[in-house]
């Protein structure tokens, strides 16, 4: 059984593709240790990151106070752009670490208090793994609770 593995790879690769594949294959490696500048991170991309994060925990309907929403809503209607990512988010940096203000939405039947621990807990990861940042506050406002049937559609009729 090793005899033709050991024919089979040697008929496989013929010696002039041998080297193409070699020297494809490991990438030059470029030294950045002298290497000047300056790397900025602007606090909407956190903002952005961290709603993104928010939204995908599960009992969190929408993100934002009333009044964000109620604009948000307005602006849909007369089809003056899309919602804003960063809706609902507050992001500062300082020295490489971020203070985050989240304003949520939670639907019924969800445990509030569950529901914004662990949006705490997923932006906090979010920013440190994307942006490679120190996150030393989340703090999350639970500003509604999203009612069975009511929509989007529902809350800025009210």
């Amino acid at each position: 059984m090793t005899d033709v593995a050991y024919e089979h790879q040697n008929e496989t690769p013929s010696e002039e593709e041998a080297p193409v594949a070699e020297e494809s294959a490991p990438a030059p490696q470029i030294s950045v240790a002298g290497l000047k500048g300056k790397i900025t991170v602007a606090d909407e991309v956190v903002e952005k990151v961290t709603a993104l994060a928010a939204m995908q925990v599960p009992g969190v309907a929408d993100l934002g106070g009333d009044l964000a929403r109620a604009f948000e809503s307005v602006r849909d209607r007369i089809g003056f752009g899309s919602k804003r990512a960063n809706q609902g988010v507050k992001a500062e940096i300082q020295d490489g670490m971020v203070a985050i203000d989240i304003t949520i939405v939670i639907l019924y039947g969800h445990v509030v208090m569950e529901v914004a621990a662990e949006v705490q807990s997923s932006v906090a990861t979010s920013v440190a793994q994307m942006l490679g940042m120190e996150v030393v506050e989340v703090n999350v406002t639970v500003d509604d609770v999203r009612l069975p049937g009511e929509g989007k559609t529902d809350e800025a009729a009210a």
